[in-house]
């Protein structure tokens, strides 16, 4: 009888301090900074020891992060004060200081991008949308039109604010830590390194997110408090897709591909792209006999009225609404936003987007306070590129700044 081969020891192999990569580790940065200023963000103006009652600090530890932010000028002391007077020392308050900065912001969409500036308290003061030259444009058309558009809105807009950042926001794939937007496939775009142009050609910090990301980020910052638990966003646009956050943290997926849900049935033959984007709604207009040839000129007949387009914009709700139940128990969120203009401006298609997440969710018991929509709506697109650059801010407020480490 044959006798087994005898399995063969390899020595181990060493490896040499001198063959293990170098990396790059960013430097540690007190989190208490970021809790003070998101903190003043939400209750400001603020007293500093209310600051440290609502944050669990120490009022020493809230002092040092407020003069860091303080000699940064993101924050201001109120000129009034609280407390009873004459019960010493007053309080004197801190609030978020939207005087000296704003972020701008771009949102490159399937037919037009749109270049808009934000103070710090996440408050458009200007927006400027202007249409792609033809369909899928090249990369280097849209981002050196938005370079150049810039500098002009801040002109006549920024009143003596510098601008900290630039925040990037489009469909589809996104990979933020790179600056690349992976994949765009109605514009046709692979790989575009959208933050090494952009930062090259403006001078300023670029960050780049999909929109959906980013509008989760503003939701949280700005918008419904109940996202910042566990929420998902689902904006349905040119391009329909998703974000979903647990804990706060938004995901993204190893392949930068979370929220990818174009393709989701609804019923029939139909994905949700395929029946509810804004293309989709055009084509049914037109096959209802409907002559619109845009988007925006089917929502401003339904706007005015106009039984057809109303029709077509709630049965875009039901739609929706059969994707959020589906959603709503695949990640059992606390609450889930939708972004997307029926249910913000149209009678009846909030509560039938919510009718449908009734008959068929599994898990959302009550509709009305787990699906909303957007706090947003009117000013999505605007909203969306700049909150990629405030997130930023407001996650690591003593990062690489330029204006900002200038002054401190």
């Amino acid at each position: 009888m044959k006798k087994p081969p005898v399995p063969v020891r390899r020595r181990p192999t060493h490896v040499r301090r001198a063959d293990i990569p170098a990396v790059t580790v960013p430097p540690r940065r007190a989190p208490g900074t970021k809790t003070v200023l998101n903190a003043v963000l939400d209750h400001g103006p603020v007293a500093r020891s209310t600051v440290a009652r609502l944050t669990g600090l120490s009022p020493a530890s809230v002092t040092g992060h407020s003069a860091q932010l303080l000699a940064r000028g993101l924050i201001r002391e109120s000129p009034e004060t609280t407390g009873p007077r004459g019960l010493g020392r007053p309080h004197v308050p801190l609030d978020i200081d939207t005087g000296r900065y704003l972020v701008a912001g771009a949102h490159i969409a399937v037919t037009n991008s749109t270049l808009s500036l934000m103070d710090l308290r996440g408050r458009i003061v200007a927006e400027d949308r202007q249409p792609h030259r033809g369909p899928r444009p090249h990369p280097r058309q849209v981002l050196d039109g938005l370079a150049g558009r810039l500098p002009r809105l801040v002109s006549s807009h920024a009143d003596g604010r510098s601008v900290l950042a630039l925040g990037v926001a489009t469909g589809h794939r996104v990979d933020p830590g790179a600056g690349l937007i992976v994949l765009h496939p109605q514009l046709g775009w692979r790989n575009v390194a959208v933050r090494d142009h952009l930062a090259d050609a403006t001078g300023l910090p670029v960050h780049v997110d999909s929109h959906a990301r980013a509008l989760a980020r503003a939701e949280q910052l700005f918008g419904e408090a109940s996202t910042r638990g566990s929420a998902v966003l689902l904006f349905v646009g040119a391009v329909v897709d998703a974000a979903f956050a647990t804990a706060g943290e938004v995901h993204l997926g190893p392949r930068h591909g979370a929220g990818s849900i174009a393709r989701l049935p609804v019923g029939g033959d139909g994905s949700l792209e395929s029946e509810v984007s804004e293309p989709a709604m055009v084509r049914l207009a037109a096959e209802q006999g409907l002559p619109v040839t845009s988007f925006p000129a089917l929502l401003e007949r339904a706007l005015a009225g106009e039984t057809r387009a109303l029709e077509l914009f709630r049965r875009r709700a039901r739609l929706v609404g059969r994707a959020v139940a589906l959603l709503l128990d695949m990640f059992d969120p606390e609450v889930l936003v939708v972004v997307e203009p029926g249910t913000g401006l149209l009678p009846h298609c909030l509560a039938d987007l919510r009718t449908e997440v009734a008959e068929r969710s599994l898990v959302c018991d009550d509709p009305e306070q787990a699906v909303v929509a957007s706090s947003f709506t009117g000013s999505v697109l605007s909203t969306a590129g700049a909150a990629v650059a405030l997130g930023a801010l407001y996650a690591d407020p003593l990062g690489p700044w330029p204006a900002l480490t200038a002054v401190s």
